[in-house]
Formats: C-alpha cells, sequence, structure tokens
C-alpha cells in the first residue's frame, strides 16, 4: 500500500514539473542588458539607446512587470528593440527559451517624443 503511495506521489510530481515548464506566451518590451528596466515602455528613444547598446556587445532582453528575462534567440529580436512585443517560449527562472516572437497589437503603452 505505501509502496503505490509513493509510486503515486513520485508520478503526480513527474507531470507537475512537466506542466510546469510548459510553453508560455508574455508580453514586453524588447531592451537591452545594460539599460535593463530603463526600458520598460516602448518609444523611439528606447528603440535608439537600445540599438546602440546591442551594437556595443549587449544582448537583448524582455521587460515584463517590472522583470528582465535574459532571452535565447538573439537574432529574433534585431527588428523590435524597444518595441512591445509577444514572446512565446519555456520560462525558467530569469530566462526564456524562445519559440516565437512577434509585435504585440491592440492597446500598447507608447511614451510619446517631446516635440522641440
Amino acid at each position: 500500500m505505501s509502496r503505490k503511495l509513493i509510486m503515486m506521489g513520485f508520478a503526480l510530481l513527474v507531470f507537475s514539473c512537466v506542466a510546469w515548464a510548459a510553453e508560455k506566451t508574455i508580453i514586453g518590451v524588447v531592451s537591452d542588458e545594460h539599460c535593463g528596466v530603463k526600458h520598460s515602455t516602448a518609444s523611439d528613444e528606447a528603440a535608439a539607446c537600445v540599438r546602440k547598446c546591442v551594437e556595443g556587445g549587449a544582448k537583448y532582453v524582455l521587460v515584463h512587470k517590472g522583470k528582465v528575462y535574459k532571452l535565447d534567440a538573439q537574432e529574433k529580436f534585431a527588428d523590435f528593440a524597444g518595441r512591445q512585443v509577444k514572446v512565446t517560449g519555456t520560462v525558467q527562472d530569469d530566462s526564456i527559451t524562445v519559440s516565437s516572437v512577434e509585435a504585440a497589437t491592440g492597446k500598447q503603452k507608447t511614451k510619446k517624443e517631446p516635440t522641440t
């Protein structure tokens, strides 16, 4: 009897870990590892800064609700610097193994640039 309970507990643990590692979709802003949450709002200013930092060797990251996520598929983010995106992938701690990225649609929070 106790062996059955142990086996059932183990099976439950295994299946819960598999479900936890399932793909998720997160909407956030593409920033760089140097600036991080500084670019938590999409804007033309953020895009220019992110591009400059990446050209200087920084890596793209995703900012979502104040948390910074490392991204594995760097080449997928070149067109989205400083923009709001929808990223689908497997989230583990502060990293995302990206399966797809696309521009976020609908209401986007963007910062208006001041006119001079």
